[in-house]
């Protein structure tokens, strides 16, 4: 056990010896989105009632499609909204009530909470349901089990399903435990790995091709593809995806991270750098200090106004990740390690995220990363094969 403590302070000194700047969200103007693309699909709109399931991220260029749509004469009748709402506004998991948009008066449906999949009454007199979100490309970001429940109200309900496909900004590895069906909730509904690959509109033929909708549902879908993407493309958002991935660097981050979500640990929520800082009052790791504090999209932040002390991960950018294309599982050891209580160190939502008991138990039987992503290989080796069926871009290299 001391050897590897001493390892992983090593590692902890090489990750913070290459300084970097966070990498921001801009323009990627190679890429067009398949919601910017109108000559292809508006014609097919005319005529038709439309319901939109759309957040923040939802634009063409600088305006909201939900706007576009209705200046081009498309009779879009109401909105379906995921996790963090219609404006990308809310705290994680928060609910979020029904309402109606002020700019446009249309009815707000939200899709989470109680409600995650849309009604028999909610998609009465309506003849299509389009699907344009960001994603992030990572198992318990929860859009795409909001886009599992409208592909089966579609299906169940024989209405049309029509994606605007984006690219996933993590499209370009594969890595994580594979989803032990034990561990099915809304945060992992299949049995794919933490980084799985799929833009929502492969994500959406792998669901109806390996017949994973409930009753082995097949949904009617169509879709608008991405111009001038692939998964070699290292895509850069042009927005956040959510209220507390602020920048690219949050976004790599994310799927190892975001794991911290079932420790005690801070990760940053209610700080300037939400999934770049970890660490909790008192740690021994780290030199960085900071003070969550309630604020929009992180009301109650765990420890709030309380000083923690640990580490920095916004000194890194896109080319490190692109390096190594893989989760980070350093960090996740190190602290548990150190962590006072270490009976009190993984949570029951651990596993949920993890989408498995057997990570849990590697790190408390002192496997290294390298054994335990080892220890991944095969699983992520058969996914692959059914994945790369589903694939509507040229694979990654």
């Amino acid at each position: 056990m001391k050897h590897s403590f001493i390892l992983l302070l090593l590692l902890l000194l090489f990750f913070q010896n290459k300084t970097v700047k966070a990498q921001e969200f801009g323009a990627f103007p190679s890429v067009k989105t398949g919601a910017e693309q109108t000559e292809k699909y508006i014609s097919k709109l005319k005529d038709k009632k439309v319901a939109l399931v759309v957040n923040a991220t939802s634009y063409i260029n600088n305006t909201h499609l939900v706007d576009s749509l209705l200046s081009m004469g498309i009779n879009v009748k109401k909105i379906f909204a995921p996790e963090h709402g219609f404006r990308g506004n809310a705290d994680a998991g928060f609910d979020i009530s029904n309402s109606f948009d002020s700019l446009t008066k249309l009815p707000i449906i939200s899709l989470y909470g109680n409600h995650k999949k849309p009604t028999v009454e909610d998609l009465t007199n309506i003849d299509i349901v389009i699907y344009d979100i960001q994603d992030v490309g990572v198992r318990f970001y929860t859009y795409i089990s909001t886009l599992q429940y409208v592909m089966e109200a579609c299906a169940e309900n024989k209405k049309q399903f029509l994606i605007f496909d984006r690219p996933n900004p993590n499209g370009w590895y594969i890595d994580g435990p594979v989803l032990d069906k034990k561990y099915e909730s809304f945060v992992g509904m299949q049995s794919i790995p933490i980084v799985y690959g799929m833009t929502p509109a492969e994500y959406a033929m792998f669901l109806n091709g390996e017949k994973l909708l409930k009753d082995s549902a097949y949904c009617e879908t169509s879709y608008i593809l991405c111009e001038g993407y692939d998964h070699n493309v290292k895509y850069i958002l042009p927005r956040k995806p959510s209220p507390n991935l602020k920048n690219m660097t949050a976004v790599y981050l994310y799927p190892s991270t975001c794991l911290f979500e079932g420790t005690p640990l801070s990760l940053g929520r209610g700080t300037d750098k939400p999934f770049e800082l970890i660490g909790f009052p008192g740690s021994k790791i780290g030199k960085t200090y900071f003070t969550p504090v309630s604020k929009p999209g992180a009301s109650n932040p765990v420890y709030a106004n309380q000083q923690c002390l640990g580490i920095d991960l916004s000194i890194y950018n896109g080319g490190f990740f692109f390096d190594q294309k893989k989760i980070f599982l350093t960090w996740l050891i190190q602290f548990y390690l150190v962590y006072p209580d270490k009976n009190e160190f993984f949570t029951s939502y651990f596993d949920k995220l993890a989408g498995t008991e057997k990570l849990k138990e590697d790190i408390k039987t002192g496997k290294s990363d390298f054994m335990i992503h080892q220890e991944w290989q095969p699983d992520l080796l058969k996914f692959n094969e059914t994945r790369k069926k589903h694939l509507l871009y040229k694979d990654f290299e």
